[in-house]
């Protein structure tokens, strides 16, 4: 374990590495904040100690310094009898824990086990939000950094966002990081599908039922916005939904109020709503297909996600991004692509956008050789 300890008293410093090099861990010590800050941005440590009062720089500012620079490390502070009060301010603007002069060999060893388990902890939430909420928008052309200007901006209000685009282009990843970023992100997150769900279940899917309330209705049954009560709910493909359901929706949004099939009883639910859609709703609403007072509730801030052939600069970003992820799955060493093949993939037309681009990585990868080449695109990409 790699250890860094922050304090100007010479004597301090000696006793700390002592102690943790004979414990096995690897000891850095910096003598005062502006070293112990350079070394904390070039090294990552498991666990920071930093004392409080130092000339120069104190034990505070150090922290907040860490804390602004995203240094994530769990600091613990060093105080003296008298910085108590000081280290209670310190746990209150993120620090892990304090240690009081004279140092205690058992309660530096607990407080360091205790420090990495936590940050273990906070490795394992982060690989599970991967895995749950997906990667960042990958790209750097015009078009979607608009987007992520958009998601800045939008992403910290409560207002609802109505997401455009083709099938493909990311919308979904739109939608969860406007929740990943929004005041609401510990809250849950929950998406609908709403081409996918049969019209006569749609209602029960969103709203819940009683039990009773229908004859496969065993049990009670909580809806989507019941489940979403505090956090995000996301209605992918909402042109899709009946208009008895946009009904009921509109209702919710304008009384924050819904009631499960089969019952009269009201239950208010505190829900940020984000919709999708791959339609134009301004034809669905002229051919009756679509709510108008549903679409001006919804549409609070529109949200075009760009095809996949408006931004062709990102197609290597894109393809390298892929390739890395999807060699990361399988355990494989990331295969590299030439020029050549790589413009093939540039100039194709990418009517399936992001999600084809994708697919036709993964099928390059399979059947490919130790170097993705042109003759490879053209097999196998140019279907």
């Amino acid at each position: 374990m790699k250890i860094l300890v922050i304090d100007d008293e010479r004597p301090i410093r000696s006793l700390m590495k002592e102690i943790l090099d004979d414990e096995g861990h690897v000891t850095d010590v910096a003598e005062d904040g502006e070293v112990g800050l350079q070394m904390a941005e070039k090294e990552r440590y498991d666990v920071i100690f930093c004392d409080i009062k130092m000339p120069n720089l104190s034990g505070e500012e150090v922290l907040g310094r860490l804390k602004d620079k995203g240094i994530d490390s769990p600091v613990v502070m060093i105080s003296g009898h008298g910085d108590i009060d000081t280290a209670v301010k310190c746990i209150k603007l993120g620090a892990f824990d304090f240690l009081s002069k004279p140092l205690d060999l058992n309660r530096i060893l607990i407080t360091i086990k205790n420090a990495t388990d936590k940050s273990n902890l906070m490795k394992e939430a982060k690989l599970l939000k991967k895995k749950v909420y997906g990667q960042e928008m990958i790209g750097e052309s015009p078009e979607i950094q608009k987007v992520k200007e958009m998601i800045d901006k939008v992403a910290p209000t409560d207002a609802r966002v109505l997401i455009q685009g083709g099938n493909g282009t990311g919308k979904e990843l739109v939608a969860r990081s406007l929740h990943q970023k929004s005041l609401r992100s510990a809250m849950p997150y929950i998406e609908v599908n709403c081409a996918a769900i049969p019209s006569e279940l749609i209602e029960s899917e969103l709203f819940g039922h009683e039990k009773g309330s229908f004859t496969s209705a065993i049990k009670q049954h909580k809806g989507k916005f019941e489940q979403a009560d505090g956090g995000t709910l996301f209605l992918d493909e909402i042109g899709d939904m009946s208009l008895s359901a946009q009904a009921k929706v509109l209702r919710v949004l304008q009384e924050k109020k819904l009631s499960r099939v089969g019952s009269d009883k009201d239950i208010t639910v505190d829900v940020r709503v984000i919709a999708a859609t791959n339609k134009n709703l301004r034809e669905e609403i002229a051919k009756g297909n679509f709510r108008e007072d549903l679409y001006h509730r919804l549409s609070v801030i529109i949200i075009q996600v760009p095809d996949l052939d408006e931004r062709k600069s990102d197609i290597p970003l894109l393809v390298d991004y892929f390739i890395g992820q999807i060699c990361d799955e399988t355990g494989k060493s990331k295969r590299p692509i030439d020029a050549d093949a790589l413009q093939l993939l540039v100039d194709r037309s990418w009517t399936g956008n992001i999600r084809e681009l994708r697919n036709v990585v993964e099928r390059l990868l399979i059947l490919s050789g130790p170097v993705i080449t042109a003759a490879d695109v053209k097999a196998y990409a140019l279907l």
